[in-house]
């Protein structure tokens, strides 16, 4: 079976997946770097989190064809679902989860991350955004791949600020969902390696650069808070978010 930890950008998409996958590597099922190396999917699985990107049907196939042969792992992806991977899913052979954020939060952790990127002379997801309607364009399209996610039915959602202010129900939701014991000790010992409060600088998936809930109405002027409230307006109140 092939899990699939899809994120919204800058949402804790890395500490999802990082849990995510620590609690399938404890019940024994493969690592998708082992996965990646031995099907020789380095450009299908890219980055340190073996990243599928877009789900074409080759991408979605190769992917596919190691979890036939009796294999168990998680990849991570940003991109909306495709007919192919819907239906791979309703079969039960793939198990989608998803975390998003509020989209005004994300997005300025995008922008600012971008901003980085730049004054470093690197380039990255974000580096693009240099500009406050080149990062809204940006988080229109992840705000409609979220609505995607979310209208599927077998997904799990989660929500970040949930997860950030109370981990241990969400977690519990995790492992349930992938059909663990949250109390046997081996998810026990995952769960707590990756609790915020206790992340240590150097844990992977758990290096926030800021993470904070509603950062955004400090750093954003009010004119641009009312252009993110008519644009992401719908979204935020079916969430539950306040505009």
């Amino acid at each position: 079976m092939i899990i699939l930890s899809i994120g919204m950008p800058r949402a804790g998409s890395g500490w999802f997946y990082n849990l995510t996958n620590d609690l399938v590597l404890a019940s024994g099922a493969q690592d998708a770097k082992h996965i990646r190396h031995r099907y020789r999917l380095q450009n299908i699985l890219t980055e340190v989190n073996c990243n599928i990107g877009a789900f074409t049907l080759r991408r979605t196939l190769a992917v596919y064809l190691p979890s036939l042969l009796g294999n168990t792992f998680v990849i991570k992806a940003h991109a909306g679902p495709t007919p192919i991977v819907l239906n791979l899913i309703r079969r039960g052979a793939i198990l989608p989860t998803y975390i998003y954020r509020d989209p005004r939060d994300a997005m300025l952790s995008a922008m600012e991350n971008g901003q980085r990127a730049r004054e470093h002379g690197r380039e990255n997801a974000f580096s693009d955004l240099v500009d406050f309607d080149t990062a809204l364009d940006f988080m229109r399209r992840y705000v409609a791949i979220s609505d995607a996610w979310l209208n599927c039915q077998q997904t799990l959602a989660v929500r970040y600020e949930s997860l950030l202010t109370d981990y241990e129900t969400q977690a519990v939701r995790l492992a349930q969902f992938l059909n663990l014991d949250p109390h046997q000790a081996p998810y026990i010992q995952v769960i707590e390696r990756f609790r915020p409060e206790s992340a240590s600088s150097d844990q992977k998936g758990l290096h926030f650069s800021h993470g904070k809930i509603g950062r955004f109405r400090r750093k954003m002027s009010s004119e641009q808070q009312a252009i993110l409230s008519e644009a992401f307006g719908e979204y935020l109140d079916r969430l539950g978010y306040e505009r």
